[in-house]
């Protein structure tokens, strides 16, 4: 197929997120549906305005880090002229932390991941797995027609979010006896958002290539790629 649109995929972070993995399990998608796919290993390609205006989508996957304000700026004045932003977990909702302007753009931000048992912890990543639902509470939209609700044993994120967007799916997160929380909080999984004239799209699941491959979440990622871009 001839590239007809041009993604731009900027990864780099933290390493546990598997950032060139991750995305290059997406590069074959995007070059099928016809996208022209250019990289970048840092965030200052988005204060290239030259660039950005070519741009149709910007897939990032960039963990922590941070950002100028030049950078986000450019990735900010993208967007409102059209260009989608897409991503998930850690590579787009735990980014540049300290930036306000990357906050409000994005919509959500994470705030922790609860853990398994203090018994059950063994000192590695998988002290944050547990099993967890992803509710799919809107079926009429293009991301999530005709996917169910579904389950996973993964990173589960609690995100501080805004009221501008539009929740596709939410996760419940348990009270448990050894949290500080005494209630159960629900909160977003997956959001889609209007910024002047491009779209965002986040799904928290993704923590690593075994759960990007999930059928759900994957089905999920790439059909909010496509819905994001311009």
């Amino acid at each position: 197929m001839n590239a007809t649109k041009r993604a731009l995929i900027v990864r780099g972070g933290w390493e546990g997120h598997q950032p060139v993995a991750a995305t290059e399990l997406f590069i074959p998608f995007l070059e099928s549906s016809g996208y022209d796919v250019t990289i970048a290993e840092k965030p200052a390609v988005y204060a290239d305005a030259g660039l950005m205006g070519t741009i149709d989508l910007v897939v990032q996957c960039v963990t922590m880090s941070s950002i100028e304000k030049d950078e986000v700026a450019g990735l900010r004045a993208a967007v409102a002229a059209g260009c989608g932003l897409a991503g998930w977990h850690g590579g787009i909702a735990d980014s540049y932390r300290d930036s306000a302007d990357y906050l409000q753009l994005i919509g959500g931000q994470f705030a922790c991941h609860p853990g398994r048992h203090p018994d059950e912890r063994v000192g590695d990543a998988t002290d944050n797995f547990i099993p967890y639902r992803v509710d799919v509470v809107r079926d009429d939209h293009p991301v999530t027609a005709g996917v169910p609700s579904f389950d996973l044993v993964t990173e589960q994120y609690w995100v501080l979010s805004d009221g501008l967007s539009d929740v596709l799916a939410t996760t419940t997160l348990a009270a448990q006896p050894w949290n500080e929380w005494t209630r159960p909080v629900t909160g977003p999984a997956v959001w889609t958002r209007q910024w002047g004239s491009g779209r965002v799209f986040v799904a928290t699941p993704g923590h690593d290539v075994d759960t990007l491959r999930v059928p759900s979440v994957r089905t999920l990622i790439e059909r909010g790629l496509l819905w994001a871009s311009r």
